[in-house]
């Protein structure tokens, strides 16, 4: 019997070790909401994640923010976002943004961004021979 105790305790530490992880794990994953999805919400101060793509033509300025509209393909989401968005931000790429839902409008004030990883420049290809890109040597 003292043979399976040394087994026992062990094993259950370690259950327990892992199941607190995996609980708290899954308390700190945070996902984010499809403008459909979002429609399904009820209006409240929770904080909420809402992922789509940047409707052409809806970016407007303000004196606080920007205002625009997220869409998955099926429906829009108007955004109210407070602050300088992201030197990234334009039409029709991926946002997330983090804010409150008021039933009608996204207020954000945190922005993900996503982009590609393939940089270039205005002035066109990168050019390793010459390490200014225009052929020259001069900075």
């Amino acid at each position: 019997m003292k043979r399976y105790w040394k087994f026992i305790v062990p094993a259950g530490i370690v259950v327990v070790v892992l199941a607190v992880l995996i609980v708290s794990l899954n308390a700190s994953l945070v996902y984010f909401n499809t403008p459909t999805e979002l429609n399904e919400v009820e209006a409240g101060d929770d904080r909420l994640r809402l992922g789509g793509q940047v409707v052409p033509g809806t970016v407007t300025d303000s004196t606080t923010g920007v205002t625009f509209e997220v869409t998955d393909g099926r429906e829009a989401i108007t955004v109210v976002y407070t602050g300088a968005p992201q030197q990234l931000f334009q039409e029709g790429i991926g946002v997330v943004v983090e804010g409150t839902w008021d039933g009608s409008e996204f207020h954000s004030n945190t922005m993900l961004v996503k982009h590609d990883e393939t940089y270039s420049t205005d002035e066109g290809e990168y050019d390793p021979e010459h390490p200014y890109g225009d052929g020259t040597d001069e900075a």
